[in-house]
């Protein structure tokens, strides 16, 4: 159904979409039937819509997907990046089908509603991302009730008086409570997941908002991974004896964030320890060097999202998910831009000069994605065995 301004609701819609500004979409819901407030953007891939729901660094927002058919492969319990999902409520153009795919093991419907998450479909989403595309990221309400009984006036006033991801520190809602060990590698077909056994460097990952599969590729690399809480001190991660340290993904604005885990990885860098970091944990360890982050206007979130290597001069198809920006011009001496974003020449990656460190803007595990870029693990590694 089309964006429209009329309040009346057509006589079909049992969902609607309430825009801070008070743009109305009128839909059907689906799912869990409830309301939900948060960020708006949307998505361009075509596949991977569950690990993208239970990908903590959504946390905060609702997902409009611009591919149209979401849900026709169903669910399974194998894909989940985190046990319960980070994103508030998703949009989507068709109604969700039966599912068809050999390792569904429910429907897409039941899984949203086990985890009491909306959705509403019959939207125009292109219409819904060029409003995006204009306006920036919104804040918005979705509701699903089947009596199709909405007070707009209040869901609109609770879109307005939604605080926004500017200044929020959601790392420490989606952050794990205490550290533990981790050792499941990666998918493989016909084998499922597997027990790293015969790991060679031990890894300390903090956790801002990890995805598991990003830990699988840690583990599949040779790491016996511990996983720490986003507020873990250096002394903390220090005590594990690590060869190295990974600094996860995660939601929310990597200034608040920073007010405690900046000071951790000012230490870290004193000890010369290796470092990776990704998406959140790049924005931090920027600051860490004295380096500037900004919202974004529209952010990437994708799997087809372009990126060069600036150092070998190859282009990688990449996935992401990030609202926030590393502002290239803050980037301090003896810090260097390792990749950039070839759809709008944003910072994708740095390293620093003499030190075994860097960081990417994007999420190399590609779940969802392209694998284009899991060779960046191998190099952490290698920057361990050199150190």
């Amino acid at each position: 159904m089309a964006q429209t301004s009329n309040l009346k609701r057509p006589q079909n819609a049992t969902a609607v979409i309430v825009m801070a500004d008070g743009t109305l979409f009128w839909g059907h819901g689906f799912g869990s039937e409830t309301r939900t407030v948060g960020e708006i953007c949307f998505n361009t891939s075509m596949t991977g819509y569950q690990e993208i729901l239970t990908d903590p660094s959504y946390a905060g927002q609702i997902i409009n997907f611009t591919f149209p058919h979401i849900g026709n492969t169903g669910a399974n319990d194998e894909d989940n990046e985190t046990i319960n999902p980070a994103a508030r409520g998703l949009i989507v153009r068709e109604d969700i089908t039966q599912p068809s795919n050999w390792r569904s093991t429910k429907h897409f419907d039941a899984w949203l509603k086990n985890h009491n998450l909306p959705g509403i479909s019959g939207i125009d989403t292109r219409a819904l991302t060029r409003y995006i595309r204009d306006n920036g990221a919104p804040n918005g309400v979705i509701c699903y009730d089947p009596s199709g009984d909405f007070d707009l006036d209040a869901l609109r006033e609770e879109a307005a008086n939604w605080a926004g991801l500017t200044g929020m520190d959601l790392a420490k809602e989606v952050t794990c409570k205490g550290s533990y060990q981790w050792d499941e590698t990666t998918w493989e077909l016909d084998k499922g997941y597997s027990k790293q056994t015969n790991a060679k460097h031990n890894v300390v990952a903090v956790d801002f908002g990890a995805k598991r599969n990003i830990l699988r590729c840690l583990a599949s690399a040779g790491c016996n991974v511990t996983v720490v809480p986003a507020n873990a001190s250096a002394e903390d991660i220090l005590a594990h004896k690590p060869d190295g340290v990974f600094l996860s993904n995660g939601p929310g604005d990597p200034e608040a964030t920073g007010q405690y885990a900046v000071p951790t990885v000012q230490a870290l860098l004193e000890k010369n320890v290796p470092i990776f970091g990704i998406c959140l944990g790049h924005q931090i360890l920027a600051r860490a060097l004295g380096a500037k982050t900004q919202k974004m206007h529209l952010g990437h979130r994708g799997a087809n999202h372009p990126v060069k290597d600036l150092q070998t001069g190859k282009v990688e198809i990449t996935s992401q998910n990030h609202g926030f920006e590393v502002v290239s011009e803050s980037l301090p001496d003896g810090v260097e831009a390792s990749h950039v974003s070839l759809f709008d020449g944003s910072n994708e990656g740095l390293k620093v000069n003499g030190k075994p460190v860097f960081s990417v803007q994007y999420h190399p595990e590609s779940s969802p994605g392209p694998q284009d870029s899991h060779y960046l693990f191998e190099r952490f590694v290698e920057n361990i065995k050199s150190r």
